[in-house]
């Protein structure tokens, strides 16, 4: 197939996370595989406007804000007739590529995850208002027409209360390193927390968490690992239980979360949570809020749900950590997701699937 795949950034963009990480992995195996693959994206300092990357294409134009323009651009001087089926990969705004794609071919959309409540903490009050009330709803009532593949079940009954009819739940993905670290736990009670310090990560929640639990449990010791724009300010402000690590290189970061006892996670919302996933391929498990994404990968990775407070989170990890202590969970085989090769190719077969569809027409949500 000859596929065309929009997203507002690519791996090499500074601010790429979970959701290029599984465009990457899924891209470079349909390639392998004798695909022809495009990725649209927006522009990265220092990086080309094209070039190709593990077998497929990648192409860069416009900003954060201005590459759904560039794409729509982009398609009309070179995307009609050349592509089989368009893939609309959705971070927050939609490319909307089934209102401008003209000449016939499919176009299907890839959700991560709905924005929703992370307006709150990323925006300014009246913007995130707006944007979750108006703009998102808007966004997302208009992209249910499109056939939507939804990395987990809370993404696509997410995407359900927004009117979309046609949409396909894909799985997640992870490799573990390899060799896999298996180094001893620590001594010390130690649980970690891992991922960007930005606001809708709710970093703040851990250390507080943390700080109660060590009522009952007075030598545990917190290691927060990321970098981000609240790194500076919580540090500062760091409790003694508390070790900011920055962003550190991968093998670091694997050998740490390999060593602490509990994996601890209180975003918002995700779309799955890949961290999870990746700590219980280490043999740490997570507790993590009960919220879109988290709930998701935590359940697949035989960690803990917990309602989404500080205070509960507190006293789930006094009562699990005791145990964890006393025998450590084995590492769970990719972290309770699938192989990447099993979700390249069962991601190749719902694309497959819709391509080839008779078209009808999709009910539009009042």
């Amino acid at each position: 197939m000859r596929i065309l795949i929009l997203n507002w950034r690519d791996l090499s963009h500074p601010a790429a996370g979970g959701a290029e990480v599984y465009t990457e992995q899924v891209l470079r195996r349909w390639a392998a595989a004798g695909h022809r693959v495009v990725l649209f994206a927006a522009a990265v300092n220092g990086k080309p406007a094209t070039e190709i990357r593990d077998g497929y294409r990648v192409i860069r134009a416009g900003s954060r804000f201005t590459v759904y323009r560039e794409a729509r651009r982009w398609w009309q001087r070179h995307g009609r007739g050349n592509f089989d089926v368009v893939i609309d990969e959705t971070n927050t705004v939609p490319f909307q590529a089934h209102e401008w794609v003209d000449d016939g071919t499919r176009t299907i959309a890839l959700v991560h995850q709905t924005c929703e409540e992370i307006w709150h903490v990323n925006a300014p009050p009246l913007l995130a208002h707006l944007g979750r009330h108006r703009l998102e709803p808007n966004w997302l009532r208009r992209l249910g027409r499109s056939p939507i593949l939804a990395v987990s079940e809370s993404t696509r009954e997410s995407l359900a209360r927004f009117g979309a009819h046609d949409v396909t739940v894909v799985p997640e993905g992870y490799a573990p390193p390899d060799p896999l670290p298996r180094p001893a736990k620590e001594t010390r009670p130690t649980a970690v927390f891992c991922g960007r310090m930005v606001p809708y990560k709710r970093p703040d929640d851990v250390i507080r968490a943390v700080g109660l639990a060590r009522r009952r449990i007075p030598g545990l010791r917190l290691w927060m690992i990321g970098g981000g724009p609240l790194l500076d300010r919580l540090a500062t402000r760091a409790p003694g239980y508390t070790d900011f690590l920055g962003r550190v290189p991968e093998a670091e970061k694997h050998e740490l979360m390999a060593r602490a006892h509990v994996h601890l996670a209180a975003s918002v919302r995700e779309g799955w949570g890949l961290v999870v996933t990746e700590a219980a391929a280490l043999g740490t498990p997570t507790i993590a809020y009960d919220v879109p994404g988290l709930r998701d990968s935590t359940r697949a990775a035989a960690g803990a749900v917990v309602a989404p407070r500080p205070e509960a989170m507190a006293g789930l990890l006094t009562e699990l950590l005791p145990g964890w202590l006393r025998q450590p969970p084995e590492p769970l085989p990719y972290g309770g997701a699938l192989s990447w090769d099993e979700v390249a190719a069962t991601l190749l077969t719902a694309v497959d699937r819709h391509a080839r569809a008779p078209r009808h027409p999709v009910p539009v949500a009042a």
